[in-house]
């Protein structure tokens, strides 16, 4: 969502005049709605609430909230407090300090609410009334109760705004419930609770049981209908009521559920009737037409057939059943590779990515991406998804990828560290591939979002071959893998340099031995003193060439290696060039000696 979205919630729960009875609902449900609202990954708003505040404090915040605004903004105002009405039928919202006798001068009208509302120049405003609406007051009476009930929605949809795009209001309830009686807010054992409104919007929200259509997002509309059935279930004397002028669908959240739903596509009636026969062999066969129609390109007939496949591996004998279940398990989602290691990036870099195929006939590749973190980003290719890293905050990124389709779910985990961009010891790595002028508007703002893979109607892919097959490597391993190797080379070449020269040693002794009747070159070739020092000079070689090649690759792809692996690097190559270099120097000069001398022996 690339709008600027803001809320401002107002709880009012204690008040000054015994009149009005204290409320337990709204500092609870002022907690519970700031937090699904401002969760990066459902609402995605700036929030602010309002708590037990006076009446002027509530105009001054409410008129600032509405001030100052863009054509790209959306507003959310929620009250939660007592909804008082005027001996004229006009509501207003008591504040802590309302007085009923002076509602005027003491609350808060809905007038000035909808002339706020009417003058922003936001493109969208919604307010969510949760309020408990008292009683009209009469001069001169200490009690009084409602003269006739308040058609609350009436009072905010006289004027349309001037600039905006439109407006919606949802209140809990469209009459006057409760009675004053002296000074004290009569109980009603059958009033509505405030709590149960509020409580439903956030259950709604937070959970993803609002998105009624299955779409990744909940529109304004899909979350009325959600709470007007929650809120019925559960109080029949409290009806939510909505009205809305606006110009499209108002989203105002991410759905965590969002998942893909297909309208299925009806098996021949012959499948059917075949499905249904007594004979064993006739179900067979239906069974793997079935399973023929579960890799067609069309999604609904998969879809169908799927649908079927189900109820025979729930309902028929063992051995049908079993061949369902195996129909079925071709379409299960299957990414390749199911973990990414983005490794170092440095921060503020263009976003890296990679790649994730995924595998199966058309069912099984059709799904919903949903990433679980704020940085993480994703984009539909042509065989899978392309997975991107934002890189604007510095630290350790671990996170998730939901992939839900039509039977199940996968999981792809990410991890990336994103260090500090010019730290010590390492040089700027070449920039990651960025974004076209095509990347759609909500990858560029690093919020939360929801992908479909494969879409409807997309030609068939040939079938990839298994997910072990084409698994990414593991590139952040090949640095220190290359200087373990080095290591070991240079150790191998002390070893054998020890040798050779223990060798030589006897090869000496025993020329000495000899006097004028020997020569070197027969004692050295009897006592295989050559051989270890020829392959200390190898390994010793080799060890700083593996060595170099992986500093090299360290230092060109840094952003592939964690801090850890690229310290342990550094060092296993220090360490391998440190016993090398005297290594090859010694067995060098022992074979100039050998070369030299050999003639003189």
């Amino acid at each position: 969502m690339t709008d600027s979205r803001h809320a401002l919630i107002i709880a009012n729960d204690r008040y000054t005049d015994q009149g009005l009875k204290k409320l337990r609902a709204p500092a609870q449900d002022a907690a519970a709605l700031e937090k699904v609202l401002h969760d990066p990954q459902i609402g995605d708003f700036e929030v602010q609430v309002v708590h037990n505040a006076s009446a002027d404090v509530m105009r001054r915040r409410i008129q600032g909230f509405f001030n100052d605004r863009r054509r790209a903004d959306t507003l959310l105002l929620h009250f939660s407090c007592h909804g008082l009405k005027s001996e004229s039928g006009e509501l207003y919202f008591a504040a802590s300090d309302t007085e009923p006798p002076l509602l005027a001068a003491t609350a808060v009208p809905s007038q000035f609410v909808r002339s706020c509302m009417s003058v922003t120049r936001a493109g969208r405003s919604v307010l969510f009334l949760d309020c408990c609406y008292g009683g009209a007051f009469s001069r001169g009476s200490s009690s009084v109760r409602a003269s006739g009930d308040v058609n609350v929605l009436e009072s905010f949809a006289k004027d349309e705004p001037v600039s905006g795009r439109g407006w919606a209001v949802i209140t809990a309830s469209d009459s006057m419930e409760y009675a004053f009686e002296g000074s004290r807010l009569a109980d009603d054992s059958s009033a509505p609770q405030p709590s149960v409104f509020t409580h439903a919007v956030v259950d709604g929200l937070e959970t993803g049981e609002a998105d009624l259509d299955a779409d990744g997002k909940v529109s304004l509309d899909d979350l009325y209908e959600y709470v007007y059935r929650q809120v019925q279930e559960q109080n029949p004397h409290q009806t939510p009521k909505k009205a809305a002028d606006l110009h499209g669908e108002l989203h105002l959240a991410h759905s965590r559920r969002g998942r893909i739903k297909i309208v299925a596509d009806d098996s021949p009636p012959k499948l059917q009737n075949a499905l249904k026969s007594d004979d064993v062999l006739t179900r067979q066969g239906a069974v793997l037409e079935l399973q023929k129609r579960l890799q067609h390109t069309e999604l609904p007939v998969a879809e169908g057939a799927r649908q079927h496949l189900e109820e025979v591996a729930r309902n028929d004998i063992q051995q049908i059943a079993v061949m369902a279940s195996d129909a079925l398990g071709k379409i299960r989602l299957a990414p390749s590779p199911d973990h990414l290691d983005f490794g170092l990036v440095p921060k503020g870099s263009a976003p890296r990515k990679q790649s994730v195929t995924m595998h199966g006939p058309p069912l099984a590749r059709h799904c919903v991406a949903q990433p679980k973190e704020s940085w993480l980003r994703v984009d539909p290719t042509g065989s899978g998804l392309e997975v991107h890293v934002d890189t604007a905050a510095e630290g350790r990124l671990s996170g998730d990828i939901v992939l839900k389709g039509v039977a199940d779910e996968s999981v792809i985990h990410v991890d990336a560290e994103v260090a500090p961009a010019h730290e010590p010891g390492r040089t700027e790595p070449e920039p990651g591939p960025a974004h076209d002028s095509t990347t759609p508007p909500h990858e560029a703002d690093g919020k939360r979002q929801t992908v479909v893979i494969g879409p409807p109607g997309a030609p068939p892919r040939p079938e990839q071959p298994p997910v072990s097959a084409t698994r990414a490597p593991r590139t952040d391993r090949r640095a220190p893998s290359l200087a373990g190797a080095a290591l070991a080379l240079a150790v191998a070449a002390i070893g054998t340099l020890v040798l050779a020269m223990q060798r030589a040693v006897v090869a000496i002794v025993e020329r000495g031995e000899e006097g004028v009747h020997g020569t070197i070159e027969d004692n050295v070739r009897e006592y295989g003193a050559l051989t270890p020092l020829i392959v200390c000079l190898v390994t010793g070689a080799a060890a700083l060439v593996a060595g170099a090649v992986a500093r090299h690759d360290l230092e060109t792809r840094q952003e592939h290696y964690t801090r850890q692996a690229a310290s342990s690097t550094q060092t296993l190559t220090s360490v391998a060039k440190g016993l090398a270099i005297p290594a090859l120097a010694l067995a060098v000069l022992a074979g100039i000696a050998y070369l030299v001398g050999s003639p003189h022996w």
